[in-house]
């Protein structure tokens, strides 16, 4: 069967499942709908908080930005990984002795103030949108692609079944779906690396073949990486980048940080029964996560080197049927710059910004783009965001192998997209409307006004999926330092200082959040046109915006500190509320005394 066919049947059956699942875990309560009554089973939420956080970045873009950054593409591996750390031993089982429904929930009662509720609601709406954003990306990719659908109508296709699932099940529903959506994602990254590592190296585990000899006895995989570099004229693979140290330093920080600060993340841990139950959890989440980020290197390495070797110096008459395949969804495309018919892949862009397509033909078959051609020798555009998806393709793995890694990118996109819906609409429906607007409100029509935030959530989602402020991996970073800057400084000094009052959580959070939120609008024009000299020269200490997060929560820190010094302490009342969260049950207390 074709590609398309293969495709068609495993989204159609995964499809299913998701909605099934939906159906039968549907919310009727609001602790249904908000924590899943917290009786989620600790391996089953590790699995649904990798499927959370494994999004369309890590399935589908992290492996690219390796590829094409080579060491220096660590930096995410090394941040999102690390950041399970700090949210197993530092966050997850406080916040879930706290026993609320949301992260606002928490800074609401521990900085008493409805004012540092709102202004958590909207940290959350502004790092989750940012966030889902990527993610519908991540869907109209692998819906243009492989469903041979407009790259919009793809987006439509998946707004539709993640409001089904997340409206009508909650976290309840999302929590099961997520745990066949993590079954689906794994599988379909694990299976192609296999192969491929089974093919260049004779070693069926993609971790020992990445550092393996290749099969035709030409020498090691990553020395092959490296002179197909050098011969190119790019930067060896597994040298030094072009990012400075202080840049990959501070963008490895941001993500960590912002890991233990995501929202639709740190609700997950409210899910258990138990307080223990949030650690061990947490350290399920990093094992089944550990599967997909160990291989992803590899992933990386084994799609850059076919890449090279299929499509440099091949004429395009005879280019590939995989090029002739992407080439159409316009995140790849090659420009004749000398008129040879031969495509030369070097260092630099081919033209100025994305294709954009003409509609005519060029001598040699190829699709001719409008862009004004810059004064370098590379003659193909490559995004980053389709080696991963098109790495089966490039191997001539079987189209069954094709079609799943479309499925699975599909479950990584949808997965996270839903718990960052959820969280949307819980601080609208929970932490805006029940807690501030109007106290009153019953829990039947806390759960309708829920399920509508959640509705309208799902269709700015959708708008901001069909027009994307940058690549998936890049928006995602983003999202990361807006929560570094935001949430992490004002949890993490809630849980572990009594001394931190609301004046300086408020100010913390309002400084980190507009200081990184205005860094990154500046240099990178999510909502405005970018300042044009969006270079390491005019970065502040030469960081970029993807590790601004990092400086942002150091303010963050450092102004809720002084702040509080400078104000009165906490309630007594909210100062033994830390001593409470801090403390096990049935420990001694600070006097000595059970």
């Amino acid at each position: 069967m074709s590609i398309l066919a293969w495709t068609w049947i495993l989204v159609g059956i995964t499809f299913a499942i998701y909605i099934g699942i939906a159906v039968w875990a549907r919310a009727r309560t609001t602790g249904d709908f908000y924590v899943a009554a917290k009786s989620v089973h600790p391996i089953a939420n590790g699995m649904a908080t990798g499927a959370d956080w494994m999004s369309a970045a890590s399935f589908i873009s992290m492996a690219g930005l390796i590829s094409f950054m080579g060491r220096d593409g660590a930096m995410y591996l090394m941040g999102w990984t690390g950041g399970y750390v700090l949210l197993a031993m530092l966050l997850a089982p406080y916040l879930r002795k706290f026993g609320k429904f949301t992260v606002p929930d928490f800074v609401a009662e521990r900085y008493y103030s409805d004012t540092a509720r709102v202004i958590a609601v909207i940290c959350a709406i502004f790092v989750s949108f940012t966030y889902v954003a990527g993610q519908m990306r991540g869907v109209g990719i692998v819906f243009s692609r492989f469903l041979e659908v407009d790259i919009n109508t793809g987006v439509v296709v998946g707004m539709i079944i993640v409001f089904i699932y997340a409206v009508l099940g909650g976290m309840k529903g999302i929590t099961y779906t997520q745990v066949a959506q993590y079954c689906v994602l794994i599988i379909a990254y694990l299976f192609p690396a296999i192969f491929i590592s089974l093919l260049l190296t004779g070693n069926p585990i993609p971790q020992l073949g990445f550092g393996s000899e290749l099969a035709d006895g030409s020498g090691y995989l990553l020395d092959k990486l490296d002179g197909l570099h050098r011969e190119l004229g790019f930067a060896e693979y597994t040298g030094r980048g072009s990012k400075s140290m202080i840049d990959v330093f501070a963008i490895t920080l941001a993500l960590m940080v912002g890991t233990a600060g995501l929202p639709h993340v740190i609700i997950r841990f409210f899910t258990v029964p138990k307080v223990r139950d949030a650690r061990s959890s947490a350290g399920w989440a990093l094992l089944f996560i550990a599967l997909l980020y160990t291989t992803a290197p590899a992933v990386a390495a084994f799609a850059r080197t076919n890449m090279i070797q299929t499509l440099n110096e091949k004429e395009y008459v005879v280019a590939p049927s995989w090029f002739k395949n992407w080439e159409a969804t316009k995140l790849i495309s090659w420009v004749d710059k000398n008129n040879d018919g031969v495509m030369q892949y070097r260092p630099g862009e081919p033209f100025a910004g994305k294709p954009e397509y003409s509609g005519e033909t060029g001598a040699h078959g190829q699709q001719l783009v409008s862009n004004s051609l810059t004064d370098n020798a590379n003659e193909l555009y490559v995004d980053r965001d389709i080696m991963v998806l098109a790495n089966p393709e490039i191997a001539q793995l079987p189209n069954w192998v094709v079609a799943l890694v479309a499925a699975g990118g599909l479950a990584a996109a949808l997965s996270t997209a839903a718990g960052l819906l959820l969280v949307i609409s819980t601080s609208i429906a929970h932490d805006l409307i029940k807690k501030v607007v109007a106290p009153e409100t019953g829990d039947r029509r806390e759960l309708l006004y829920a399920r509508i935030a959640a509705g309208g959530a799902v269709i700015l989602a959708g708008y901001l999926g069909i027009n994307p402020p940058g690549f998936v991996a890049q928006v995602v970073a983003f999202a990361f330092g807006l929560a570094a800057a935001s949430f992490f400084p004002a949890i993490i000094l809630g849980i572990f200082s009594k001394r931190i009052n609301k004046e300086g959580a408020l100010s913390g959070m309002i400084v980190g959040l507009l200081f990184t939120a205005g860094y990154i609008i500046y240099f990178k024009g999510v909502f405005i046109e970018p300042f044009a000299a969006n270079v390491p020269e005019n970065w502040l200490f030469g960081i970029s915006p993807e590790g601004i997060g990092a400086i942002g929560m150091l303010l963050n820190f450092v102004v809720s500190i002084v702040v509080s010094r400078f104000t009165a302490p906490p309630p007594e009342d909210i100062q033994q509320l830390v001593e409470d969260i801090r403390i096990p049950r049935g420990a001694a207390g600070p006097t000595g005394q059970h």
